[in-house]
């Protein structure tokens, strides 16, 4: 393969799974790499080394997250405006102040507090499950944590919580046509999740309660209340942040173990070695492919030229994969100490959620190992058509239901 053949932006490349062997040529020989896009939008820098991703991430100064927001795609003015409301798209100081209106509800004090909840509802997903011998692994298992908790933190009913799974699998899945045909069907699923956030704020400014609209509501920046349209925000950035990767974590995390049985044996001998395989899965998987940013000043990476205005696109599985941070980088190992990773980015957007998806995922796989030791896959795995976020579909499992003894 040579460098120009290399194609970053076509979702078709992705749907077929990260394509680790491209990015690990941009790391060796062009980590640097002007990446053109077709139609009328502007190409952009391919940012493929840890160290790289790393600076890009820590200097928002320089590479900013409001001129162009985080997307790839470029957006007229009106589509620019509201996206600069949601916290994603923010730079210091402006970020810092939403950040810390919304950190109070997932410092780890209060995530630790969840844990005896996230386990109930754990057990009670596979305890179901479990006498089928067979499922959907995505929908039935991965899909439905994240939604019980993220219903739960925000203050969504229960029974509410498949209208948040469908919302954000057409938000996000906007270059995968099973969830989005048109930018329309994308722009009409944030206006229904829109409308459901301001009926829910209407219910919380009656009666309020301890979950996060109801610390939104209360809230202020800068002794000002939060505008309709930054509560809105804020709404779907956690309704969809909150359930997606952690979604997309659990599937990528159970496949990586089916398709290394030896690795999947370790964690059944050996479950103390948990949260050990939770952080390789973070690295493994990444959720997240990308983010961008945009320069605010003409400046270097690695001695190559960036313009003011340019797009500089991070990768984070790339990052991820780095030979000369990781050993033996594609090995998946739930050994691995150290593990660096940055899945979940690094600097001023460093996940909020970081702590509350690894109790998510540590409990997910603590609770499989003991109900279905011998799972495996039962069917092909569809993945998600996207150059942006790392998912599955569906994911076909089978396993020995658990014995059910006589009684009388």
């Amino acid at each position: 393969m040579e460098l120009n053949d290399i194609d970053l932006v076509n979702p078709d490349v992705w749907v077929k799974g990260v394509p680790h062997e491209e990015l690990r040529l941009l790391r060796q020989k062009a980590p640097v790499f002007w990446q053109e896009m077709p139609g009328n939008d502007a190409g952009f820098w391919a940012v493929t080394k840890y160290e790289d991703v790393v600076m890009v991430s820590k200097d928002p100064g320089t590479f900013s997250s409001y001129r162009g927001t985080t997307l790839l795609k470029d957006m007229d003015e009106e589509g620019l405006s509201t996206s600069r409301t949601i916290m994603l798209n923010m730079d210091p100081p402006q970020h810092s102040k939403y950040r810390k209106l919304v950190s109070q509800g997932f410092t780890p004090r209060m995530t630790a507090q969840l844990e005896p909840r996230i386990r109930k509802a754990t057990v009670e997903i596979l305890d179901q499950i479990a006498a089928r011998g067979a499922c959907d692994f995505v929908r039935d298992i991965a899909a439905e944590l994240p939604l019980i908790v993220i219903a739960e933190l925000v203050g969504i009913p229960v029974e509410d919580r498949n209208k948040v799974f469908e919302w954000s699998n057409r938000l996000i899945g906007f270059d995968d046509p099973e969830f989005q045909n048109t930018e329309e069907d994308g722009k009409m699923a944030a206006m229904e999740m829109w409308l459901y956030a301001n009926q829910l704020a209407e219910k919380r400014q009656k009666d309020p309660k301890d979950d996060l609209v109801s610390l939104l509501m209360t809230g202020e920046v800068d002794g000002e209340k939060l505008t309709e349209m930054e509560f809105d925000s804020f709404f779907l950035l956690l309704a969809v942040a909150g359930n997606e990767t952690t979604r997309n974590l659990i599937s990528g995390g159970m496949l990586a173990l089916i398709e290394h049985p030896q690795e999947w044996q370790k964690l059944l001998a050996n479950p103390a070695l948990v949260p050990t395989a939770v952080e390789e899965m973070l690295r493994w998987v990444s959720p997240v492919s990308q983010f961008r940013r945009t320069a605010m000043r003409d400046t270097q990476i690695r001695g190559q030229k960036i313009k003011e205005g340019d797009k500089v696109v991070v990768y984070y599985q790339s990052a991820n994969r780095d030979e000369d941070v990781f050993p033996d980088p594609y090995t998946f190992d739930v050994t691995r100490s150290p593990n660096n990773h940055i899945a979940f980015g690094i600097g001023e957007h460093f996940c909020l959620g970081a702590n509350l998806a690894r109790l998510e995922i540590r409990v997910m796989f603590e609770e499989i190992l003991k109900r279905m030791p011998d799972i495996q896959l039962a069917g092909p795995v569809r993945r998600l058509r996207s150059n942006f976020i790392n998912g599955i579909k569906e994911m076909p499992v089978k396993f020995t239901p658990p014995r059910v003894s006589a009684v009388g």
